[in-house]
């Protein structure tokens, strides 16, 4: 989230890089300003109060030594008063404390310098290619036909057990499923991160120090009886890790690598290019965080998009990194870079490996 007090002395900086991201920040900063002032000033008013009666208790010992006991008793009403006063304004400070909250959670993260303009997908930048496209004859048949085929991947059998969305992976289809993971995951801790096995559902905190509440609340999964999210992705619980925790600057940066399952909802994608593996429910991905230095935040990152095109050159894939405009990026990102691969049968550049910067530092393979 946005510190309060940046946003207090840099409004209109806020308000400006937001509109990068298609953002009309203007409405709610101008709230925070106004319930940061006001809260300021309760917080003001509630130590007066305070420090008067502390003043008039060390008064009151001194009338009882002195048998002033009329004297005594209007102190200590003044006290009651005092005390009711400072209730009510604590009570304010609360309820202002909690709609600041709120306002903070709808604000996204500030773009990079480096982040073009523009408003969608069409407005990315190429910033690199490698490998060699395919050249399929003109019969090529795409993975679900070949899916189907050769018994790797069973999708109408997911649809039974689940619904659509859901597949299964059988014989060979599941051994390189597992292979991939196994790939990724060796590949990491050869780079120096720490695999960690996170658990697939979190709380309602991990979801907002990660930012996927509110912004994502409606493409989760949610289990309303433990009030419970099954992950979108495992840079949710290990990014929780470090929740609330100090990290000592000369432990920086630290590296941490999991692969989960993932459940997504995918509200609103119906007709959007679902067949086959497009658009999944449940899938299986390897994730890399680096928890990093402000300072550091954008080596860091570079380190990642580094370290992740030579495991795509290693699979020989064609490949594209793509730099996303300020319409395209995530809430908490202040800049993702997209590695794409050229899906042949398709005819179009399929997403396979995200990686961002902002509140927090992840890649997912």
């Amino acid at each position: 989230m946005l510190n309060l007090k940046f946003i207090q002395d840099n409004p209109d900086l806020v308000i400006e890089k937001l509109a990068v991201k298609r953002f009309d920040a203007r409405a709610i900063v101008e709230k925070v300003i106004a319930l940061y002032k006001r809260r300021n000033e309760v917080q003001n008013d509630s130590e007066i109060q305070k420090a008067e009666m502390n003043k008039i208790s060390k008064e009151i010992g001194q009338l009882i030594k002195e048998g002033k006991q009329s004297d005594v008793e209007l102190a200590k009403q003044k006290t009651v008063e005092l005390k009711e006063q400072i209730r009510i304004f604590e009570e304010q400070f609360a309820l202002i404390d909690a709609e600041l909250a709120q306002l903070q959670v709808q604000l996204p993260n500030l773009p990079s310098t480096l982040v073009p303009k523009g408003k969608g997908a069409e407005d990315n930048e190429v910033v690199a290619t490698g490998g060699t496209m395919p050249n399929l004859p003109a019969d090529a048949k795409p993975h679900w036909e070949l899916a189907a085929q050769y018994d790797l991947i069973d999708f109408e059998l997911g649809v039974k057990i689940t619904g659509a969305g859901f597949p299964v992976y059988k014989g060979f289809g599941a051994r390189i499923q597992r292979a991939l993971i196994n790939f990724f995951l060796d590949q990491a801790r050869e780079k120096g991160y720490l695999e960690v096995q996170p658990p697939y559902l979190v709380n309602e905190a991990s979801g907002f120090g990660t930012g996927q509440l509110p912004d994502k609340e409606g493409q989760m999964y949610h289990d309303s009886t433990d009030n419970l999210y099954l992950i979108p992705t495992a840079e949710v619980p290990v990014t929780n890790i470090f929740r609330d925790v100090i990290v000592e600057g000369k432990d920086l940066p630290i590296k941490t690598t999991a692969y989960s399952a993932c459940f997504r909802r995918e509200a609103g994608s119906y007709g959007k290019d679902v067949r086959g593996l497009n658009r999944l429910h449940q899938f299986d991905k390897v994730e890399i965080v680096q928890v990093a230095h402000p300072d550091k935040s954008y080596e860091s990152l570079k380190d990642m998009v580094d370290y992740v095109q030579t495991l795509v050159e290693k699979l020989g894939l064609p490949y594209r990194i793509l730099r996303l405009c300020g319409g395209d990026m995530s809430f908490t990102s202040s800049l993702t870079y997209d590695f794409e691969v050229w899906s042949a049968a398709q005819e179009r550049a399929r997403l396979l490996i995200k990686l961002q910067c902002g509140l927090k530092r992840t890649s997912s393979c």
